[in-house]
This record gives structure tokens, C-alpha cells and sequence, in this order.
């Protein structure tokens, strides 16, 4: 059981562990991290996983020579991309089935979040949310419930992925090259996945907003018994 949970903390918490990972298993890090992309895309129940701050630092280790930027670049994208084809397939076929549950990581809340991004983005909400946790998870998902055809879909996965990716990894290589960083690395880590939390709490507190103004909104019940 000991060995599960702390399985369970190295996938979760990778973003925090990748020195190490990087020193115990080499090159099948690109795997791990492989594996990592397309589960946090592709299963629409392991939205917890590390996206935005494993990127980021991916690309400062690669900065420091412990990994190859452009074979990040293009492992990553191609897994992000499979991870929402497989999401998309999921909702179209299994969707109708499972829309209306409230699961313990498919919850209502998250569905209904991403529905808005599609009621205010279109299509384009296949490349936006991929800069925003949670909602990045469910609309390739929503996508395939929906009426958008896959060709769509897939124009804007690509593209998506491909820009998601390469930002963050292109952007924690070039920013941890300066010396400060270099000389505080530890605390650049702690940082990066502090602030890469922060979108996903600020759309739970959107979430939990949104319902407080929903419930004030509607009627209060009176009784016909008088």
C-alpha cells in the first residue's frame, strides 16, 4: 500500500520530483513525461495531474543540459495531442452515458465550467484551455459530446498543443538561464508550481462564485399552506 501511495505522489506531484526522476531513469524520462502529458489531456479523470509546471520545468532542466529541449518539444506535443484525440473519442462515444453523473473527478461543476468557455470561445476554446488546469481536461471531452467534427477538432488540437507546449518549455528554458535563477534553482521549483496552481484555484473560486450567485438568484419557496 506504502509502494501505491507513493507511486500515486511521484505522478501527482512529478513536477516536484523531476531532478530526481531525471537522475534514476535517464532517458526513459521522456517517456515518464510522455505518459504524464497524455494522461493529463487524454483522461478526463486525472485532471490533478501536473501540466503547465512540468512543461516549465522540463525546459529549465533542459537549460541545465539534463534534457534535450527540441525532443521535448515534439515528444510532448505529439502526446498532448493523442491525449485530447483519446479525450475526444471518450466523449463522443461514452459522453451522453456519463454527462449527467457527478463522479468523484468527473464532476458537474468542472463540465459546466468548460461549457462556458465554449458558449464564449467556439472552437478556439480547444486552444485556449490549454493554458487553463481543469478546463483543459474536459473540452476535448465536451468537444466530442458536441457537434464539432473531428477535422475541426483536430486543427485546433495541433495547434493548441504544439503552442502549448512549446511556451512552457521554451519559456522555463530561457528563463532559468539567468544567473539568479540559476543560484536559487530550489526556489525557482517551489514558485513555478505555486504559480502554476494558481489558474486552476482561481477557476475554483469562479466556480464556487458562480454558484453562491446562482442559489441567491432564485426564488425563495413559500408554502401554499396558509
Amino acid at each position: 500500500m506504502e509502494l501505491v501511495t507513493q507511486f500515486v505522489d511521484l505522478l501527482v506531484h512529478l513536477d516536484k520530483h523531476l531532478g530526481s526522476v531525471i537522475e534514476q531513469y535517464g532517458t526513459w524520462t521522456y517517456l515518464i513525461l510522455f505518459a504524464i502529458i497524455f494522461c493529463e489531456t487524454g483522461l478526463v479523470v486525472t485532471p490533478i495531474l501536473p501540466g503547465d509546471s512540468l512543461l516549465f520545468l522540463a525546459g529549465a532542466f533542459a537549460a541545465r543540459g539534463s534534457l534535450d529541449a527540441a525532443s521535448l518539444i515534439v515528444l510532448l506535443s505529439v502526446a498532448a495531442v493523442a491525449g485530447d484525440a483519446v479525450n475526444y473519442a471518450v466523449g463522443h462515444y461514452l459522453g451522453p452515458k456519463v454527462l449527467g453523473r457527478d463522479g468523484r473527478f468527473l464532476k458537474k461543476k468542472y463540465l459546466d465550467r468548460t461549457h462556458q468557455f465554449f458558449e464564449k470561445y467556439g472552437g478556439k476554446t480547444i486552444i485556449l484551455a490549454r493554458f487553463v488546469p481543469i478546463v483543459r481536461t474536459f473540452a476535448p471531452f465536451l468537444a466530442g459530446v458536441g457537434t464539432m467534427s473531428y477535422l475541426r477538432f483536430a486543427s485546433y488540437n495541433v495547434v493548441g498543443a504544439i503552442v502549448w507546449v512549446a511556451a512552457f518549455i521554451l519559456g522555463g528554458y530561457y528563463f532559468s538561464r539567468f544567473p539568479w535563477v540559476e543560484d536559487h534553482f530550489t526556489l525557482v521549483e517551489v514558485a513555478i508550481v505555486l504559480i502554476s496552481i494558481m489558474p486552476a484555484a482561481y477557476e475554483a473560486w469562479l466556480v464556487r462564485r458562480e454558484a453562491k450567485e446562482a442559489a441567491l438568484r432564485q426564488p425563495a419557496v413559500t408554502s401554499n399552506d396558509e
